[in-house]
């Protein structure tokens, strides 16, 4: 049968390598309508050698190679992704089931902007050091080095915006990159080598390896291997980083959370019941950093409530290709089984009350008209609310549609609960005091917060979790950071030796 796509190789020393996979593939699927896309052939052991040998004959080189080049070189390749905006987001529509709508104006959009952003900071000295006088006759300088072949490994969630977030600061840096994508994502992998070929990235500073967790595993623990980027979840985060640290090897890793969304009690209810909304149910809920506790005055609940079933039926599947359509199916059938438990666990066993949604099969599946997306893994987005912080859907992630609402009294209490969690990696208010939604903020144990909004991640901020929600940031000044090993000298100019052997 011939696949919308065609097959998905590795792709190492400047080409794809179509005879450097096991000989038995597996297929990548459209979770819309749960279709195969295309033939995945995983990465052999020998050819993930192979495309490790092919980063490390490039890395000196390419490190080598004047910051002022490199970034002009990403540039080129920042262009080639703009230019190509439609048909990559086209690509990433099929893959993950996200709306056109979304991944048109977002995914690889915001990606390049993070290539340009790291070409424009190496550009114009972020990789410089420092100097410092330490007396007349001596100074010390510093200088931040590349670190060599660095391993990145992607989620399914954004694939070609992660898999830029790893690429753009390590290669900016000087570094060169293996990356393996997702499994259930991988078709924006090779098309993204082919960009950085095209734009002028010499073969071997990016290579791609195809595989599920053991190709993941094999890659993060080679002992050539200076860094593993990882995104996912944080019981994988943890093996990933546990192995990285027996090699001692540099770590990014990006986790999961449990975020709470904490609407004050002079919030403006509109903004806030948006704030939730895009908190739970942009990319159908499948995103690290959503806010899926929302913290509501007991005092507003019933104002909040009934505004937020309103803006519900503005929440539109369907036709994920359609400009009116804004929610999209999960990722994949294994993922709709998870979410689904979790929505029956809620109402049997955490007794929530289900103010919208619920279990069962979205009623515009029933009238579509098109039978291609009936057997696609869509749920509804949905509500619980008189939620307790011991129920299941509250405590653990869910990484789907699934919002829970909890009411408070105090702002000490609310700040004890919304920081009562192993994770930390975003919170957010909605205020219409500043200056006390700064003094809120302060308090939330989080790496990356929000005030009156929710959600934006612009290549200007760092981004990471605290706690059991990763390690280290990505993006920003000191997203550059994360990809360098500093070196300090001491110049002595006096021509003497210090010494407590001299004669006395």
């Amino acid at each position: 049968m011939s696949l919308p796509y065609p097959p998905r190789y590795a792709y190492y020393d400047g080409k794809l390598q179509t005879s450097a996979s096991s000989p038995t593939p597996f297929q990548s699927i459209n979770p819309a309508t749960n279709t195969p896309l295309a033939d995945i052939h995983p990465t052999n052991t020998s050819s993930i050698d192979a495309a490790i040998r092919s980063a490390e004959r490039a890395f000196p080189s390419w490190s080598s190679t004047p910051a002022i080049e490199r970034a002009r070189i990403l540039h080129r390749a920042a262009s080639l992704l703009r230019a190509r905006n439609d048909e990559l987001a086209r690509v990433e529509t099929h893959d993950t089931g996200k709306p056109f709508t979304e991944t048109s104006t977002v995914d690889i959009v915001t990606g390049a902007d993070v290539l340009e952003y790291f070409a424009s900071l190496v550009a114009s000295g972020g990789l410089n050091g420092e100097t410092i006088s330490l007396r007349p006759d001596a100074w010390v300088y510093t200088t931040k080095n590349p670190l060599g072949v660095c391993a990145g490994i992607g989620a399914w969630n954004y694939p070609i915006q992660i898999a830029l977030w790893k690429s753009a600061p390590c290669l900016a840096a000087g570094n060169t990159m293996v990356y393996k994508p997702s499994e259930f994502t991988p078709l924006h992998s090779t098309l993204l080598a082919e960009i950085y070929s095209k734009a002028g990235v010499p073969p071997g500073v990016f290579n791609v390896v195809q595989g599920g967790g053991d190709v993941g595993a094999y890659v993060t623990t080679h002992p050539s291997i200076a860094k593993v980027s990882f995104t996912g979840q944080v019981s994988t985060g943890r093996k990933v980083a546990g192995s990285a640290a027996g090699g001692m090897k540099y770590v990014t890793m990006e986790l999961g959370g449990k975020s709470a969304c904490i609407i004050l009690p002079d919030a403006d209810i509109d903004q806030a019941v948006d704030g939730a909304m895009m908190a739970n149910f942009f990319s159908t809920g499948q995103v690290c950093t959503n806010g899926t506790r929302v913290f509501v005055p007991e005092s507003i609940k019933q104002q909040f409530e009934e505004k937020l079933v309103e803006k519900m039926q503005h929440v539109r599947a369907g036709d994920v290709m359609a400009p009116e359509t804004n929610f999209g199916p999960l990722v994949s059938k294994t993922h709709f089984d998870k979410v689904q438990r979790y929505i029956r666990h809620g109402i049997k066993v955490d007794k929530a009350t289900v103010l919208y949604g619920g279990p069962e099969t979205p009623e515009w599946l029933a009238s579509h008209k098109d039978q291609e997306y009936k057997n696609g893994f869509w749920v509804k987005p949905t509500v619980f609310t008189n939620c307790t912080d011991e129920m299941t859907i509250v405590q653990e992630e869910i990484f789907g549609p699934v919002m829970s609402i909890l009411t408070y009294k105090t702002i000490d209490e609310v700040v004890r609960r919304a920081n009562d969690t192993p994770l930390g990696l975003a919170a957010g208010v909605f205020t219409k005091d500043l200056n006390f939604a700064h003094q809120v903020i302060a308090r939330l144990e989080a790496g990356i917060t929000w005030v009156n909004t929710w959600g934006e991640s612009p290549a200007e901020m760092s981004v990471g979790g605290w706690k059991m929600s990763g390690v280290g940031v990505e993006n920003g000044k000191k997203g550059l950071e994360a990809w360098v090993r500093n070196k300090s000298t001491l110049v002595d100019m006096a021509g003497q030796v210090p010494t407590v052997f001299a004669k006395l």
